[in-house]
């Protein structure tokens, strides 16, 4: 085993570095500035590794021109400076420096200091990942795999995923994984994919971490154990993948797997959602809504319920909704409430779309218009919205956004009460005294003709917990 160096043995190394490097020794240069550059028996100096680094370069040193042009990139011990960046990594991938030419081909795929080219990106990964570099060999599978500067072609990108994943480059594992888990460009197979995604696991890939995790809790490539999949998943969640955190959450919440801890699922909810993550803000403020793991509190639940709305979430903006319309958390606002029913309801949200048409009904947050109303109603209610369904009924019973059709109507009724509606129930009741048995039997052929053109899936109850 190679002994680590003492704190003499460091500097005297430094000091004949140093020695070679002031009479112009480009390789004693270059590792001077390495030691500046890390601090390895000498302070930290990233100005002093910059100086070091640039006297190596200038002498055409590749290595050094590859790192001075890192130091640019980054701006450490130098001012930021794309441009530079790319002309020392240029002058490095001439030389053949396999890391120089990867660093320019990513100068080029992200259009920094060079307009933007996804074709000569790939052809710097390529000079790059036939050197054997496994991380260009992972980039040159990335292009292939997704199309970038080449037309797609699954087996290719395979071909280069394996070529690095068995060099042990975590990233080609996790895609090599993924490949076999969607099937593209091999057979799927769920525990090539798990055997993949625990090598990039094992070293500390979050991702792969969670999609192991992930396989335990679901059974899929392994056995389903959930102990194992909440042990990985905190390993990811604890490395701040969103994802993972997420999970976590929902296991602690539920309790499925391990002893059930709101408090603790609402640490990682948190954690999620500050990172952004919508289903996390979701979740997060209903434990606030409940007061769940947290004392209750509507005005947090209405912050992060509007969070995970703002990022599209249909049923955090309906949850955002409900909030204004009832005044909790917020002060009453029922043009807001019609605002984000709307949104909700404008991506199929079968609750706001029925809220949505009782607001235009009765000209509350917006001006009253029965045709928006039946409009609306009816989109619920061919989702099987029980509560659309008996109110579409009523606005064919009494003729308002629609011709009165008292077939219609008893029709609409008739499915919502047979989805538990009572009001419908006994509105259908009402309605079948009045009827001929020509007319009840004309409604419940219609009846049948919706049944079949709507298979129970389609069916959603309209007292929706708000979770």
């Amino acid at each position: 085993m190679k002994k680590p160096c003492t704190a003499k043995e460091g500097y005297d190394v430094y000091r004949w570095f140093l020695d070679a490097a002031e009479r112009g020794n480009p390789y004693a240069q270059f590792n001077l500035g390495r030691m500046y550059k890390s601090g390895d028996g000498v302070a930290r100096d990233e100005s002093q590794a910059f100086d070091w680094m640039s006297k190596a370069a200038v002498q055409g040193l590749a290595y050094a021109q590859n790192q001075l042009g890192v130091m640019y990139y980054y701006g450490r011990g130098i001012d930021h400076s794309d441009d530079l960046a790319t002309s020392w990594f240029r002058r490095a991938a001439r030389q053949g420096d396999a890391s120089a030419q990867q660093n320019l081909g990513q100068m080029y795929k992200k259009g920094r200091g060079v307009p933007q080219s996804d074709e000569v990106a790939l052809a710097c990964f390529c000079r790059a990942a036939e050197q054997g570099l496994p991380s260009a060999q992972t980039l040159v599978g990335e292009a292939y795999c997704n199309g970038y500067g080449v037309a797609r072609n699954y087996p290719m990108a395979l071909a280069w995923f394996r070529k690095a994943a068995l060099q042990n480059d975590a990233n080609a594992q996790l895609r090599l994984g993924l490949m076999y888990k969607h099937a593209l460009g091999v057979a799927r197979n769920e525990a090539q994919a798990v055997a993949w995604f625990r090598q990039a696991a094992a070293q500390e890939d979050p991702v792969a971490q969670r999609l192991v995790g992930v396989a335990y809790a679901e059974g899929l490539g392994v056995q389903r154990d959930l102990r194992r999949a909440f042990a990985w998943l905190l390993r990811a969640a604890e490395q701040e993948d969103a994802d993972a955190q997420f999970n976590l959450g929902v296991m602690l919440a539920t309790g499925n797997g391990v002893e059930q801890d709101d408090e603790l699922a609402l640490t990682w909810y948190r954690r999620a959602a500050e990172a952004g993550h919508a289903l996390a803000q979701y979740n997060l403020g209903g434990l606030y809504a409940r007061g769940r793991g947290v004392d209750r509190d509507e005005r947090m639940a209405l912050e992060w319920y509007r969070r995970a709305a703002e990022q599209g979430m249909p049923h955090a903006q309906f949850n955002v909704a409900v909030m204004y319309a009832n005044g909790h958390g917020v002060d009453k606002d029922d043009e807001l409430a019609a605002a984000w029913y709307r949104s909700a309801a404008e991506q199929g949200d079968a609750s706001a779309q029925n809220n949505l048409g009782v607001m235009y009904a009765n000209g509350v947050g917006v001006e009253r218009d029965d045709l928006q109303a039946v409009d609306w109603y009816g989109k619920a209610a061919e989702q099987g919205h029980a509560l659309a369904q008996f109110n579409l009924g009523g606005m064919y019973g009494s003729g308002r956004g629609v011709e009165r059709d008292p077939a219609q109507s008893f029709m609409w009724l008739t499915l919502a009460a047979q989805a538990g509606d009572v009001a419908a129930v006994s509105n259908r009741r009402r309605m079948a005294l009045v009827m001929t048995p020509q007319a009840i039997a004309a409604a419940q052929q219609l009846v049948r003709k919706w049944r079949d053109a709507h298979p129970p899936s389609c069916y959603v109850p309209h007292n929706r917990a708000v979770d």
